[in-house]
């Protein structure tokens, strides 16, 4: 007799026990408020990524500011190791050279810690946390990360153009996949959010 316990996305420490014998695949949906996320276990397949939600960026022309809600783990992706239900630079984040940013980053997921910072756009991927790009770019305990449901805020002056990381700083992490792009381009007027081909930085 085996029993395996599972995290129901979208609760906060709801847990079932589930009684099995040679049960392959059990599979439940939560709604959460973003995007129905799956019942996710260690070792679970990938799900796929959801489609851009344009309520993750909020605009202010007048103050130049863009507001971006990022979410670690949102779904289970890649064993919960995503932004917003993206993975290895699926999703970019676009701003005009000299904007402020403002990003409310939210741990999603039930499991693992997680973290976010800015960093330069490389290759190989760093192992853990490094310096990054912008001053103020991160979230605190970089290499802890934070737990689940936890939130912190990262703000900053996009004041060099250029091609760069969000990257998760808990060792590992970021190297597996958990990172998303930042671009900050003289050349455009408003701040976009796009789903983008996924590849090496």
């Amino acid at each position: 007799m085996v029993f395996k316990l599972f995290r129901l996305a979208g609760g906060r420490g709801s847990f079932a026990t589930v009684k099995s014998f040679s049960v392959a695949c059990i599979v439940a949906v939560a709604v959460g408020a973003a995007s129905p996320v799956a019942v996710r276990a260690q070792g679970d397949a990938a799900a796929p990524a959801p489609a851009v939600d344009p309520s993750w960026l909020q605009v202010d022309t007048v103050t130049k500011t863009a507001t971006f809600q990022l979410v670690a783990g949102l779904t289970g992706l890649n064993g919960a190791l995503n932004f917003n239900g993206f993975r290895d630079g699926e999703l970019t984040l676009t701003v005009p050279l000299g904007w402020t940013v403002v990003m409310h980053v939210r741990n999603h997921d039930g499991m693992l810690p997680h973290s976010a910072e800015i960093i330069p756009d490389t290759h190989p991927l760093p192992t853990g946390p490094v310096a990054p790009a912008f001053p103020r770019a991160f979230t605190l305990r970089l290499d802890q990360g934070l737990i689940s449901e936890q939130t912190d805020d990262i703000r900053f002056i996009a004041d060099k153009g250029g091609s760069y990381l969000i990257f998760c700083g808990v060792p590992g992490h970021g190297a597996a996949g958990m990172w998303v792009r930042f671009e900050v381009s003289g050349s455009v007027r408003k701040p976009s959010l796009a789903a983008t081909p996924a590849g090496k930085p």
